[in-house]
């Protein structure tokens, strides 16, 4: 139980972090058109804007999964049987573990060779890209733990999260989700 309120927080923390990225950009904005109106310039906005729009989108990954809010594509899993489902949701999560770790392996090293080599943007500020690269293997890890609590859920022969979400939308009449 303690675990699962844990990884429940880690996935809305990061979630959060998402949020706050999508408000940055926002204020970002606001700030170039208050300023603007004033004749300041406001340097390194669009680097920070294109910084803030990379966390918005690693960031939300691993809270979008658990809630059944990512692209899915369900047509073959959805004739199987209970036993085959559960099966089919264990390969297919293992190989979504197996190509995350992937991501999260290089995207780790980038920002370990960006932080040694002291890489710096090139715009109007030259700021440190090993800061805002950090939102990729952070959040597709957070994405990765996720992948892997529900492969766990999966093999203890319970339904996935993702799958719960969406068959709750469902009984609401929420069809949104679904294309």
């Amino acid at each position: 139980m303690v675990v699962r309120r844990a990884l429940d927080a880690l996935y809305w923390c990061s979630a959060a972090l998402a949020a706050l990225c999508l408000f940055g950009i926002f204020a970002i904005m606001m700030a170039q058109m208050g300023l603007r109106q004033f004749g300041i310039p406001f340097p390194g906005a669009d680097d920070l804007t294109a910084f803030l729009c990379v966390g918005s989108a690693f960031f939300a990954l691993g809270y979008t999964f658990r809630r059944g809010e990512l692209i899915r594509v369900g047509l073959g899993i959805e004739r199987f049987g209970p036993r085959s489902r559960l099966v089919a949701e264990a390969c297919v999560l293992a190989l979504a573990g197996l190509l995350v770790g992937y991501i999260v392996w290089w995207t780790a090293n980038d920002v370990l060779f960006s932080y040694q080599i002291e890489d710096r943007a090139q715009g109007s500020v030259a700021f440190l890209l090993w800061i805002p690269k950090l939102a990729m293997p952070v959040g597709a890890g957070v994405l990765l733990v996720a992948i892997l609590d529900e492969f766990i859920t999966v093999l203890r022969g319970s339904k996935p999260a993702y799958v719960v979400a969406a068959e709750d939308r469902a009984a609401r009449g929420d069809f949104s989700a679904e294309v």
